[in-house]
């Protein structure tokens, strides 16, 4: 599940937001073009590394108030895969296909233009080592999932959780985390570390509204969604060796920032090209390579 050499180096990384996408209007599916990208661009991978490409990997998760939400079962085929609501589809596809385009664009990395939905369970869960859970305010890990999640990241892997503001989704997060790992505490991650500085040097840690949320504010330099989600956190939960399993931002929306990029040029500017980039494509390059 390690990494391996081609991830190792990200070379000839140029300024984020050197083209703004076309206007993205949401994933737009019909029975006759079910795989339709929206207008993110696509590409090939070299076939030299196909065995060795950056997927990223959304999980679909069981919610409080309703079922996993997946019309294509509980194993999901990519974005071809037809699915009804849940928080685990927030931002679902454009949030995935847009930062797989970046990190394609911005870096020398090798990356797979589609994505991939799977639950914890699922027996492909180990041929990728990054994944991502958004909104986990409402998450309920069933008891399989706890032991996949474990076993997952006790051998390797990478878990990104985004998309969560206030306390009580914070605390059922919690609640759901301690379950697999009762013996160890998120900490939250000075300023200084590297995952903040490993491709672009931030000057903060920065909160990421929703673009909604963004325009709202926008004339009060508002940032945060309630009032109990002022202060953005980012916490980490390390393995006994120290190694960075999982980071988990809180009061922060890094998937709007990615998804919505393309509907309004001040938002592009002042949250996707300044923070939500740049601290993904860090976050993908730490994880691929410690």
């Amino acid at each position: 599940m390690r990494p391996t050499s081609s991830f190792l180096i990200v070379l000839a990384v140029t300024a984020v937001g050197t083209t703004l996408l076309l206007a993205q209007r949401g994933y737009r599916r019909g029975p006759d073009n079910p795989y339709d990208r929206g207008g993110v661009p696509t590409w090939e991978i070299d076939k030299e590394f196909s065995e060795d490409v950056f997927t990223f990997v959304r999980i679909q998760y069981a919610s409080a108030y309703g079922g996993r939400g997946f019309g294509g079962g509980r194993s999901g085929r990519g974005y071809g895969s037809g699915f009804s609501g849940g928080s685990w589809a927030t931002d679902y596809p454009d949030s995935d296909l847009n930062l797989s385009f970046r990190l394609h664009q911005l870096t020398a990395m090798e990356v797979n233009p589609d994505g991939l939905v799977i639950g914890l369970t699922d027996p492909r869960l180990t041929q990728y080592p990054f994944i991502y859970i958004v909104e986990p305010g409402r998450l309920i890990f069933s008891d399989d999932d706890v032991t996949a999640l474990r076993r997952y990241l006790l051998n390797g892997g990478f878990l990104m959780v985004d998309d969560f503001w206030g306390e009580a989704e914070w605390a059922n997060f919690y609640s759901e985390i301690k379950r697999v790992f009762p013996d160890r505490e998120p900490v939250e991650l000075p300023l200084d570390h590297p995952i903040f500085h490993c491709v672009f040097d931030l000057k903060e840690k920065p909160q990421i509204p929703s673009i909604d949320a963004a325009l709202r504010g926008r004339e009060y330099g508002i940032t945060w969604e309630r009032e109990d989600a002022q202060e953005v956190h980012y916490r980490a939960i390390f393995d006994d060796k120290g190694r960075m399993m999982a980071i988990i931002c809180h009061n922060t929306d890094l998937g709007d920032g990615w998804e919505r990029e393309g509907e309004d040029e001040w938002y592009f500017r002042e949250f996707s090209e300044k923070k939500a980039y740049p601290l993904g494509i860090n976050i993908v390059f730490y994880a691929m390579t410690h």
